[in-house]
């Protein structure tokens, strides 16, 4: 049976505006996102990348083209349902945490979950990543590792249909790093959200159902893996 298509982009650009200079940050990009995919989006700086992820996570808008979600125009949707579509279908895991610094690990994940009708427990979500023994910590008292579970947690505890995650392991250890992917795995299997990876390390694609390559605002290869790695399988 065919997976349902989440996500459609056709023809998709991205110009950034910089005084004078206008900068074409994406190109003419046409791609279906899976339900239920892992999808690594590889890359060196510039490639696009990172617009690409935001512009699928409603964060940014498109200069021209067409973006849906299900049978929702996000190309034309206003700001409020913009709102609406991150906060009920969209979890974000970030390179640097962002998380609250005065918040403990609990009321971190507590306030996502307070933003949508149906979340996961809190308590169970940061058990689920390891943490149950760090409920009333501070993200300072926090390892690197420890601090990205919690964004993790705070992210699917919403129960979201697409987990964006932009360089998840960059400010991570190699060991970490792999223990992060693990769990984004995890996550994928446990609650069937898709999971769309960006990162420049090309090792992780091994990983994914899909591997989409960008060069130059484009996506220059489309590439479907027999099967999926393990984390621990890879060398980077």
């Amino acid at each position: 049976m065919a997976k349902e298509i989440l996500v459609h982009l056709q023809d998709v650009t991205k110009t950034y505006i910089m005084g004078e200079v206008s900068v074409e940050a994406l190109k003419a990009t046409s791609l279906d996102i899976l339900a239920g995919e892992v999808l690594v989006i590889l890359g060196p700086s510039g490639s696009g990348k990172s617009t690409l992820l935001n512009l699928i996570g409603g964060m940014d808008r498109l200069t021209s083209g067409e973006l849906f979600f299900r049978q929702q125009a996000l190309h034309s949707a206003s700001n409020s349902e913009l709102t609406q579509y991150r906060r009920d279908h969209i979890g974000f895991v970030f390179q640097f945490y962002n998380l609250i610094s005065d918040l403990t690990s609990y009321e971190n994940v507590e306030l996502a979950a307070s933003l949508v009708d149906d979340p996961l427990s809190s308590a169970e979500v940061l058990e689920q990543v390891g943490l149950q023994e760090r409920l009333d910590h501070f993200p300072a008292q926090l390892s690197g590792g420890e601090q990205q579970r919690i964004s993790i947690a705070r992210a699917i505890v919403k129960r979201p249909l697409i987990l964006l995650c932009d360089e998840p392991t960059g400010a991570l250890d190699y060991q970490t790093g792999k223990t992060i992917l693990e769990l984004l795995l995890e996550v994928n299997l446990r609650h069937g959200s898709t999971v769309v990876i960006v990162t420049h390390n090309a090792a992780i694609g091994a990983i994914g159902d899909r591997v989409i390559r960008m060069s130059s605002g484009r996506i220059a290869e489309i590439q479907i893996n027999a099967s999926r790695a393990t984390p621990e399988g890879i060398e980077w």
